[in-house]
């Protein structure tokens, strides 16, 4: 995997962009200094507020909160390191395999407590892994572990995870954050159970749904109490309205769309900086509609869509071209000759050989049904408006009416059976937890299924990625979605801290990964 970690930082631009309000830049200057007063007020930055778009529906690991890990609340067996390899986090070592690879064994660390004084051992570890098993307590997470047969206590700092089948890269799973045994006493939904207490350097002192989430800092963790005493995280949907909070001088972070961030440049008290990630934005396109369903239709708009002009505009140069879903991040996976060259005269005619005729209007119609279709995009992502926007205008250049439509986040998941949909997907950990479900059964060409079942089952490293490149090349041939761009994540941090570390981002920008995966150890200066 090329675990490598970058991060730019923007330089100060030369004039305004188009689009973002001069006072924006100018209120950022007047009001810093060297340091800068944090949004709290406080002068010995023991308290930090960031802003993200995204909530969690629930703060309980099992109900899929912090897939990754870095959850601030709960530790895992594993973490991530910055360059993305695992390392030991409530486990003593690395996970130990069995010759056959069917039972993976990790021993505990010791003097580890939760938040609330109770030991932590084996049984809680055993235990939130029943549960993840258990239907009775529904957590989402239960088909990722369709390997893992059982778990059970070797001795009380002990643990050993048997499968039904060899699963080479389990260790990667075991990021859940670890729960107490008591709080999972009662078999019931995880998603409806109150937040547990966890081992991690924070505790829940407030959560506002819809609103903010409080932290404080657990005076008791493992490893020291962290510098910063309390986080407050805003839940704020719309990009445009974090940027305005940022502006007011209400939060300390923030993450936001490549055309905000790049804005703010080198200003006085903050800087600007981009990650790698492991995002793909694409446009999915339901098997339920008779126009995004037609094979002819999705490589036809592959072969229209201008990808460099989506780098140089939408991204601001804050990422580059996608052809497939497997995000280069992940480079020992990547077929690159799995791409499409632009090119409307091969567009056209493969919608003239099928049969799909341009009408009066200039839209194309088939055995009467016109080829168009509305385009959803969750309202507020700027990014996602803009590809939608540029994407509808490619479209029309070989025939196909795409109507783009914001809709709110709770509307979207309903709209993607019939309508088309901006999406992020992907993550730099590895493809199968994400990418089985993205792309089983939607191709025409067994080839992708096959190749899915093979990487999903295969021990061996070279085997896994012969696989999913196989995998690409047939994908090419019979997409079952427009995949876009791989865009950079753009961050704007206020420098009253150190401890900052580029990460490769997952695809979402929430509490637990970005810059501030390692809140923990940040330090005031």
């Amino acid at each position: 995997m090329d675990s490598s970690s970058v991060a730019v930082v923007i330089g100060k631009p030369r004039g305004i962009r188009a689009g973002v309000p001069a006072a924006l830049v100018l209120a950022l200057a007047a009001c810093t200094g060297a340091p800068t007063p944090t949004a709290s007020g406080d002068t010995d930055g023991s308290t930090i507020v960031i802003a993200v778009a995204e909530e969690p529906a629930s703060l309980n690991p099992l109900a899929g909160y912090a897939p990754h890990g870095a959850g601030k609340i709960y530790d895992a067996l594993l973490e991530h390191r910055a360059d993305l390899a695992l390392r030991p986090q409530l486990a003593a070592d690395m996970p130990r395999p069995s010759a056959d690879g069917r039972s993976w064994t990790v021993a505990l660390r010791k003097g580890v407590s939760f938040s609330n004084g109770s030991a932590f051992d084996a049984n809680d570890v055993v235990a939130t892994y029943n549960a993840l098993l258990d239907p009775a307590y529904a957590s989402p997470l239960r088909p990722r572990f369709a390997m893992l047969a059982g778990v059970r206590a070797v001795d009380a700092s002990t643990v050993r995870f048997d499968l039904n089948t060899p699963y080479a890269p389990f260790p990667g799973l075991l990021v859940v954050g670890v729960l107490p045994s008591e709080a999972l006493a009662e078999r019931t939904p995880v998603a409806s159970m109150p937040p547990p207490v966890g081992t991690g350097p924070f505790k829940v002192a407030e959560w506002q749904r819809g609103e903010r989430l409080v932290l404080d800092a657990n005076p008791s963790y493992v490893d020291g109490p962290p510098p910063i005493k309390k986080v407050t995280v805003e839940f704020v949907r719309d990009d445009q309205m974090r940027a305005q909070r940022l502006r007011d001088g209400k939060v300390d972070g923030v993450a936001l769309p490549p055309s905000l961030a790049r804005s703010y440049g080198d200003t006085t008290g903050f800087e600007s900086v981009a990650q790698r990630s492991g995002e793909v934005r694409s446009i999915a396109m339901p098997s339920a509609n008779p126009v995004t369903a037609d094979p002819a239709i999705r490589l036809a708009l592959n072969l229209a869509v201008d990808r460099k002009a989506l780098v140089t505009g939408p991204l601001n140069g804050q990422g580059g071209e996608a052809h497939t879903p497997v995000p280069e991040v992940l480079a020992e996976f990547v077929e690159p000759s799995a791409t499409f060259t632009r090119d409307l005269t091969s567009a056209r005619r493969k919608l003239d050989d099928v049969g799909w005729r341009l009408g009066e209007s200039g839209i194309r119609v088939r055995d009467g049904v016109t080829a168009a279709f509305t385009l959803a995009h969750a309202t507020g992502d700027v990014l996602a408006a803009e590809l939608a926007t540029a994407f509808a205008a490619d479209a029309a250049t070989i025939g196909v009416r795409v109507t783009v439509r914001p809709v709110s986040a709770t509307q979207f998941a309903a709209r993607a059976d019939a309508d088309a949909t901006v999406i992020a997907t992907g993550d730099p950990f590895d493809l199968d937890p994400w990418l089985f479900p993205l792309l089983h059964g939607r191709s025409a060409d067994s080839t992708v299924d096959t190749s899915l079942q093979v990487a999903r089952a295969a021990n061996d490293p070279a085997q896994r990625a012969a696989a999913y490149r196989k995998l690409q090349r047939a994908y090419v041939n019979t997409p079952s979605m427009v995949t876009l761009v791989a865009p950079r994540h753009s961050y704007v941090l206020r420098q009253n801290w150190t401890g900052y570390q580029p990460v490769v981002d997952a695809s979402t920008q929430d509490l637990t990964w970005g810059p501030w995966w390692n809140l923990h150890r940040w330090q005031p200066r």
